[in-house]
């Protein structure tokens, strides 16, 4: 089990901090890179139709020292719940504020 708080170091104006969103899903992909970490994964909607969503986060060296990831920590098939800002200009982006997850068997 795992769980991360990110607030972000420059102007969120971009993310609708006050209609927060929490999802559960499915990672796809985890990209562990400047200037923020990305975390890929698939939410089904009510209708059970599968949405793709990225998740922002903070930058690797951060995620790193504060709480010891590395580019290993998640990977595809791990389950997922983010509570995010949701982004105002692109569909299916958030910024991630809480990220709670249980790995995939491995």
């Amino acid at each position: 089990l795992l769980s991360h708080s990110i607030w972000a170091h420059h102007s969120g104006a971009i993310y609708d901090r006050e209609n927060p969103v929490t999802l559960t899903g499915t990672v796809t992909e985890f990209e562990f890179v400047n200037p923020h970490a990305r975390i890929h994964f698939e939410v089904k909607d009510a209708s059970g139709t599968v949405v793709k969503w990225v998740a922002v986060s903070g930058p690797p060296q951060t995620l790193f020292r504060q709480d010891g990831w590395t580019r290993n920590t998640l990977k595809p098939g791990d389950k997922i719940t983010i509570t995010g800002a949701p982004s105002r200009n692109e569909a299916h982006v958030l910024s991630v504020v809480k990220l709670v997850g249980t790995p995939s068997p491995r």
